[in-house]
């Protein structure tokens, strides 16, 4: 028989998903708990990661009068790399440099502090270090938590998980299996103390201002995967993720922190963090599966949000944002639910779903469904094509007597001879389909 509910919501995780979702139903005026299994929320995230404002504001709309905000972005660059060096573009404008800003960079473990401090403001009770065991049922309907360091069970209306990737109670509930290492990335990230003095005059931006820098190419040993640089105020968070199933098969057994310190001994890399001394280390994992990954994520009493949920993917670096906007989406229903008064069924929290069909999240995912699939069968995407890039360039620009015309005819039988002009075509006519 079904216990009187104690809240009307339980989140269970207090990163970016979990505190938009506990935040907005607090605010609604819903008596929610929220646990978190770390000493305080953001004591497990050390890394830097970009916000973009758009998702933030929907929850919060004056966020950047105290949010522990570390630089907005003014230019971002995309490198191709081969060993030696890059091909890439630089997107710098003013207009990012004008408030309101469009995207920032920060520091987790600072961030979701304090955005944990807006949800207990907002109403709702936080319990630290304390982990959840199991979801309780009735028949078929989630109606509480059990809990490590609670005495006795707690009862909600309804539970929400945004307990991270490969969720253990999702799976222990049998909601979805264990994430396949094909569909989930691992990514290992270093931050780098450095003099902010440093980082303005290497990087050629202001006191507030800030670079983001994606890559791909020989960095990742072959495997799929990017490497990306953050700048923040008095330090650089820099890292590479590659599928989880790529490290494991890697012929030459690269580690993960192997493949970082690789990667920070690139000619073109290393220069931009010389004398940076590191302050703090992580690993984590990536759900990468994409559209096609992504498990039942609502049902009789429950519902999914952020990593737990496969939403975030390293496509647009936009973990956090869509982990929020989750968050927020499932819980404007359950604000929806408990008035509407008819309980909470799969039925009643299908618009969840639909919600985030109507979203960019979705929208998004559906977009380049394909596109996860197609990198991860063709690995020459991350070997051959940066070489063959790289060397067309360097042809092209090198003074040395022979005429552009000679140079051209090169280039091109280095592709033919590389790929052969039928690997060309399939690799241009995949890349297109699954990006169309």
């Amino acid at each position: 028989m079904k216990k009187p509910s104690q809240f009307d919501a339980i989140v269970v995780g207090a990163g970016p998903a979990g505190n938009a979702c506990a935040y907005t139903m607090a605010k609604a005026g819903l008596k929610v708990l929220q646990i978190e299994r770390g000493e305080y929320p953001g004591s497990k995230n050390v890394q830097g990661a970009i916000l973009y404002a758009k998702a933030l504001e929907e929850i919060i709309p004056d966020f950047r009068e105290d949010a522990p905000l570390e630089r907005h972005i003014i230019e971002q660059r995309m490198w191709v790399l081969d060993e030696n060096s890059f091909v890439g573009t630089h997107i710098r404008s003013e207009e990012y440099n004008k408030p309101p800003y469009n995207r920032y960079t920060i520091l987790r473990a600072q961030f979701d502090k304090w955005f944990s401090a807006k949800v207990r403001e907002a109403g709702a009770l936080l319990i630290c270090e304390t982990t959840v065991n199991e979801l309780i049922m009735d028949n078929d309907q989630v109606v509480g938590v059990q809990c490590d360091r609670l005495s006795g069970d707690v009862y909600a209306d309804v539970v929400v998980l945004a307990d991270g990737v490969n969720s253990t109670l999702a799976r222990k509930a049998g909601f979805h299996p264990e994430i396949p290492a094909g569909n989930v990335a691992l990514a290992v990230k270093e931050i780098l103390f450095m003099p902010e003095e440093t980082i303005r005059q290497r990087f050629n931006i202001g006191e507030e201002s800030g670079v983001v820098l994606e890559m791909v190419g020989r960095i990742t040993d072959g495997m799929m995967g990017t490497g990306f640089l953050y700048t923040n105020k008095e330090s650089i968070t820099i890292g590479v993720g590659c599928m989880l199933s790529d490290f494991k098969a890697n012929p030459n057994k690269t580690t993960p922190y192997a493949l970082l310190d690789k990667m920070k001994r690139h000619p073109s890399i290393a220069p931009l963090i010389e004398g940076g001394e590191m302050k703090e280390y992580c690993a984590h994992l990536i759900p990468e599966g994409g559209f096609h990954a992504i498990p039942q994520i609502y049902g009789n009493g429950w519902m999914i949000v952020g990593d737990s949920g496969g939403f975030v993917n390293s496509v647009h670096r936009e973990g956090s944002n869509l982990a929020m906007t989750t968050g927020r989406l499932a819980a404007e229903t359950a604000i929806a639910a408990k008035a509407a008064g008819k309980g909470f069924k799969a039925a009643a929290l299908s618009s969840y779903k639909k919600a985030l069909d109507a979203s960019f999240v979705m929208k998004d995912l559906y977009k380049y469904r394909d596109l996860p699939a197609v990198l991860h069968k063709n690995p020459q995407f991350f070997t051959s094509y940066p070489d063959m890039l790289a060397q067309a360039t360097r042809t092209m620009i090198t003074v040395d007597g022979v005429d552009k015309k000679t140079k051209e005819r090169e280039i091109f039988a280095n592709f033919r001879n590389t790929r052969k002009l039928t690997g060309l075509v399939g690799d241009a006519y995949k890349l297109w389909k699954a990006i169309r």
